[in-house]
């Protein structure tokens, strides 16, 4: 036999587990973004290259490694967009020499380069195809 105490506990207990278990209609089932691509680059003192070179529109996280003996900023920015494509120019902050740093960004349909500002290091090109399907 439960005591006035248990009695109560379960009489609120039952009525919050049944709403609990209610839902409503208005959940929104939209798909979610694509999932975040990595992109490689590497610093060298005749060049900067990227991988993968080729990736499908959508959020990418870029990270950069140093490999120079000079502090060095990496950009990233657009160069030929797909209509409608938003201009891009981002920049990391200063990467030491054997360090790394990261950015992220949207990208649209379109070609990007990564750049220094370092003269004699030659730039990467990274083609953003059509966007990437959506997260399972």
């Amino acid at each position: 036999m439960l005591g006035s105490t248990g009695a109560w506990r379960w009489a609120l207990l039952v009525p919050a587990l049944a709403a609990g278990g209610c839902g409503g209609e208005d959940f929104a089932n939209d798909a979610r973004p694509g999932d975040v691509v990595i992109v490689s680059a590497v610093i060298t003192p005749r060049g900067v290259s990227v991988s993968p070179s080729r990736v499908g529109a959508g959020l990418i996280e870029l990270r950069a490694s140093n490999q120079t003996s000079r502090s060095q900023r990496v950009q990233l920015r657009s160069q030929r967009l797909a209509s409608g494509g938003r201009p891009l120019a981002q920049t990391t902050g200063p990467i030491s020499p054997g360090g790394v740093a990261t950015l992220k960004a949207g990208v649209d349909e379109g070609t990007y380069t990564v750049t220094t500002r370092s003269a004699g290091v030659g730039p990467a090109s990274l083609v953003v195809a059509a966007q990437r399907r959506s997260a399972p």
